[in-house]
């Protein structure tokens, strides 16, 4: 009795610490906007991209191939440097090799400005966000109170503001439509509710709607809502 008793308390044991088995933790994939740096080479380059050229980040602003008789393509390639904000241009055979660079984006509401930042809202953590008016430059005159747009982050600092393009804006200051006025191509200046200027159809009035091109500051085409 005493036998079978024993055996019956190891038994007990054994099933007891087999409950208790650590089981490998789970691991989860976390969400990032980050780019990875990765290799490329003249046949991979595209406007708005970002590259790397001596630890700077420069953004592909226009590129164009030049196909010869003799020897290999050259790749022409206008760039501008997201931390000085000067462009240059470089010649480049086919196949030279670049490097993109490792930025992160960020989705921001704008918020207001002082005069010496532009305050934006994370779209994510809330945390406001401060931005030297010489980062944001001429994107300044798109933004409008609570419009959203994107910051993007090369080693840990603001190099830019991204406005979305195409954007649709309230005409708010014109000069009034000539009845009879048909003249083909006639435009005129219009105010934005963003504070820019652009070019626009003589048939449009204050309080219309209209698709702006942001990148190139022209316009698109009217909106009705």
């Amino acid at each position: 009795m005493f036998c079978n008793l024993a055996i019956l308390l190891l038994a007990l044991t054994c099933s007891t610490s087999s409950a208790f088995v650590p089981r490998p933790a789970l691991s989860f994939a976390r969400s990032t906007s980050s780019s990875l740096q990765v290799a490329i080479d003249t046949s991979d380059i595209k406007n708005g991209m970002t590259v790397q050229i001596d630890g700077e980040p420069y953004k592909v602003l226009s590129f164009s191939i030049m196909k010869q008789a003799r020897g290999a393509a050259k790749t022409t390639i206008k760039f501008k440097n997201l931390m000085r904000g000067n462009t240059i241009e470089n010649t480049y055979r086919s196949g030279e090799k670049f490097e993109t660079a490792m930025i992160e984006k960020k989705d921001v509401i704008f918020s207001y400005e002082d005069g010496q930042n532009f305050f934006f809202m994370d779209s994510a953590s809330f945390e406001e966000v401060a931005v030297d008016v010489k980062i944001v430059g001429d994107k300044a005159q798109w933004l409008t109170e609570g419009g959203a747009l994107t910051l993007v982050e090369f080693n840990d600092k603001i190099i830019e503001v991204v406005t979305p393009s195409p954007c649709v804006y309230t005409i708010t200051e014109t000069e009034p439509n000539v009845k009879g006025n048909t003249a083909q191509g006639y435009t005129k200046p219009a105010t934005l509710d963003c504070g820019a200027t652009i070019s626009v159809p003589g048939y449009l009035d204050v309080g219309q709607r209209v698709r702006v091109d942001t990148e190139k500051g022209v316009f698109q085409e009217r909106v009705n809502e």
